[in-house]
């Protein structure tokens, strides 16, 4: 199967470490141009390495300067066809009783999962319509469609609001050429969060996990990068406001 992403330009955020950085890495290799956005400025270093033609350190809450970021990326890479929003997850949270959550807490989570992604895909889209093409993917997690292993309850909404709002984004900007999928990745230890949190479930609920696993074992965050690079691809053109689960088996 020919991919056919060679030339492509594409903007990837949550990318210096996990599975945003192996989507870089298999963008890369796919011969994509790639701008790397996160907000860790030193993880970036790991982007760059990869081959990434340009990084960006950017707090993505920020509406402002995610417009002035992208916009910089499409110019500088002569374009923009493609955007990846892995940028994400629980802000150092662990589960907690419902009475025990602030206002900070619960808003934190949805900038990183949700505002971010709405701004992104906001500043992207008008460069995406220029050349009527267009591939929006949006990393979610299996807590997009059934409640979450975290026990964070703000993670859970957030991600179910990320998967609503791939569908609704589907159904805007379908007509101008451009599809908006999810990759909903099932436990993939990608980062120091989610080797704290498997390292919480101890023996018996590690054992527990992989049980209910078809092919009993974790993912790796090239599985993610695979599913998202057949997306971002001519081959997924008649695929859109759809959630792809990569999780062994376990949905």
């Amino acid at each position: 199967m020919n991919l056919n992403l060679s030339g492509r330009r594409a903007i990837v955020t949550g990318a210096a470490q996990g599975i945003g950085l192996s989507i870089v890495q298999a963008f890369v290799a796919e011969g994509l141009q790639v701008a790397a956005f996160d907000i860790d400025g030193t993880g970036l270093e790991s982007a760059r390495a990869a081959g990434a033609s340009l990084t960006t350190t950017i707090d993505l809450a920020e509406r402002a300067s995610v417009a002035e970021a992208v916009n910089g990326a499409a110019k500088q890479l002569g374009g923009l066809d493609i955007l990846v929003n892995c940028a994400g997850g629980v802000r150092g949270q662990v589960g907690r009783p419902i009475e025990d959550i602030t206002e900070q807490d619960w808003l934190v989570v949805f900038e990183a999962n949700v505002h971010g992604a709405f701004w992104c895909a906001q500043a992207s889209a008008g460069h995406m319509k220029q050349g009527s093409f267009g591939r929006i993917i949006n990393i979610s997690s299996g807590a997009g469609l059934r409640p979450s292993l975290t026990g964070i309850q703000a993670y859970t909404a957030s991600k179910h609001a990320l998967v609503g709002l791939t569908k609704q984004l589907s159904l805007e900007l379908g007509p101008h050429g451009i599809t908006v999928n999810s990759v909903a990745p099932g436990f993939v230890l990608s980062n120091p969060s989610t080797q704290r949190q498997w390292e919480s479930y101890g023996p018996d609920g590690q054992q527990r996990l992989l049980d209910s696993i078809h092919t009993k074992r974790l993912g790796r965050p090239q599985d993610i990068a695979n599913a998202v690079t057949f997306l971002a691809s001519d081959a997924a053109s008649w695929v859109s406001g759809q959630v792809l689960s990569v999780d062994g088996g376990r949905s």
